[in-house]
């Protein structure tokens, strides 16, 4: 879905070369009907599976964007020469990126290219976000992300992320304290990679973030296309990339190449 910050976020599925507006059918039935065909999302062809996130297999051993390395970033094997698609790389991996704190189910820490503020905060459910720190490439803030790793989560606890609004935080309070406890590992990578390739951020005010949810659900149950090709339901609310609905909640950036009908 692509996402739009407002007041609540703004959801558009996104069918084919269509941006189907959502909020205004939150409290309505909606209809996702699974056709049984996968088709790869970067060379298009039909698959049986899909991998890294709607690829072929073919695609997922081929391209840049489904190396470990954009898992971990800290792995990032451009400068050995080894990188799958070195321009892409240059486009994607070789850009200005962002550490920051986000409140999801709790505290956790995370990365993005700066480009991609607030979208990466949207699509993972957080309440309220703050930008920490800068650095030039994705292998550094990688490594940043390591040190802080080593203090907080940096995952998402997608059951409670569902479950309704965590209460707020005092991030700023929070930026404080971590960059104390971190400091030393923060002072290394700059000094190795340079103080201007690694920046910390002026102390910023927090986003707030609010989703177009009617009601969280009670109880989570997952739903699942190839499990169930025929989901149907009132739909109670967005958040993350998830679509709520009164019979469970669906992952839709799970299912990208699916062949789904939309019905409403």
């Amino acid at each position: 879905m692509a996402v739009t910050l407002a007041e609540p976020v703004q959801y558009r599925l996104r069918l084919d070369d269509a941006e189907i507006e959502l909020n205004p059918f939150i409290g309505q039935h909606i209809r996702l009907h699974y056709q049984g065909e996968i088709h790869c999302l970067a060379c298009g062809r039909k698959t049986r599976k899909s991998y890294c996130q709607g690829h072929c297999f073919p695609c997922s051993q081929r391209l840049a964007a489904c190396d470990i390395c954009i898992v971990r970033p800290e792995k990032c094997h451009y400068d050995q020469g080894t990188c799958r698609e070195p321009e892409w790389a240059r486009d994607h991996c070789l850009q200005e990126h962002v550490l920051y704190l986000a409140n999801t189910s709790a505290i956790k820490v995370g990365i993005t290219r700066r480009s991609q503020i607030p979208t990466r905060w949207i699509d993972q459910g957080a309440t309220q976000a703050l930008p920490v720190l800068k650095a030039a490439s994705r292998h550094q803030v990688g490594l940043l992300e390591l040190a802080f790793k080593a203090e907080m989560a940096d995952r998402t606890d997608w059951r409670a992320m569902l479950r309704g609004e965590p209460p707020a935080l005092d991030l700023q309070a929070d930026r404080d304290s971590m960059l104390e406890r971190v400091g030393a590992g923060v002072d290394e990578l700059r000094h190795r990679f340079g103080e201007a390739q690694i920046t910390i951020l002026p102390l910023q005010p927090v986003v707030e973030i609010n989703y177009p949810v009617l009601r969280y659900p009670e109880k989570i149950k997952a739903l699942n296309f190839d499990k169930t090709p025929l989901i149907e339901g009132r739909l109670e609310g967005i958040k993350g990339q998830y679509l709520l609905l009164d019979c469970g909640v669906i992952n839709l950036r799970k299912f990208g190449g699916y062949q789904v009908e939309f019905t409403l």
